[in-house]
């Protein structure tokens, strides 16, 4: 498979890990509820994503888009610097963005991220052994307030979503351009979406930690 090919799996498999951040972003907005209300809701939604058939086979999907996104990633950033081609050393330092040069240290925090999530929550939800809600449900939502308890794991994932800011503001633009969606009349508002998206979605999701972490202290 050459190079090209590997960037358009990239760029295919990152918008559609785009879109599912929306969607994730928007089911963990339950969690800026009042507290009770927010297990309840929280907890229902959890139960949904795990239960439903549909929902189940895009999480094959996602979990496909994740793998690819990384092992292509890698293979692109090895053939670079093969060839001699290192960000680091093709002095374009004025012509693109630093985090467009850095693209390879954003995406490992960001995967090393993904792991440490779904070790605290999606491991703990399928195979931990956790406490029902007033509605029989998992109640993930206590896990949630738990590890978000921990100040370290806060600051974390604050971090990584900074990092995945400036990924996705690169990966966006990178992304409809590599698939060809990319039309020079468009260009500046294709990049205040990216920018808009990316941020909105950073920010709320660094928010949430901290919005527990704050409101949940004693």
């Amino acid at each position: 498979m050459n190079t090209l090919s590997r960037k358009i799996i990239m760029a295919a498999t990152g918008l559609f890990l785009c879109f599912f951040l929306l969607i994730h972003f928007l089911g963990n907005t339950q969690l800026f509820l009042e507290p009770e209300h927010a297990r309840l809701s929280f907890n229902a939604y959890s139960h949904f994503l795990t239960g439903n058939p549909l929902v189940k086979m895009v999480s094959y999907v996602l979990y496909a888009s994740i793998i690819g996104h990384a092992i292509y990633a890698l293979l692109i950033t090895a053939k670079n610097k093969a060839a001699g081609g290192s960000y680091k050393k093709d002095n374009r330092g004025r012509a693109s963005k630093w985090y467009s040069r850095n693209m390879g240290v954003l995406g490992t925090i960001v995967l090393i991220f993904i792991v440490l999530h779904f070790q605290n929550f999606w491991y703990v939800y399928k195979f931990g052994e956790i406490g029902l809600d007033t509605n029989g449900n998992k109640d993930l939502y206590a896990v949630v307030v738990a590890a978000f308890q921990e100040l370290w794991l806060v600051v974390v994932y604050v971090i990584a979503m900074i990092a995945l800011c400036y990924h996705l503001i690169h990966g966006i633009t990178s992304g409809v351009r590599t698939l060809g969606l990319f039309h020079p009349k468009y260009v500046r508002w294709v990049n205040i979406v990216g920018v808009v998206y990316s941020v909105v979605i950073c920010v709320g999701f660094a928010a949430m930690p901290l919005f527990i972490y704050f409101t949940n202290s004693k």
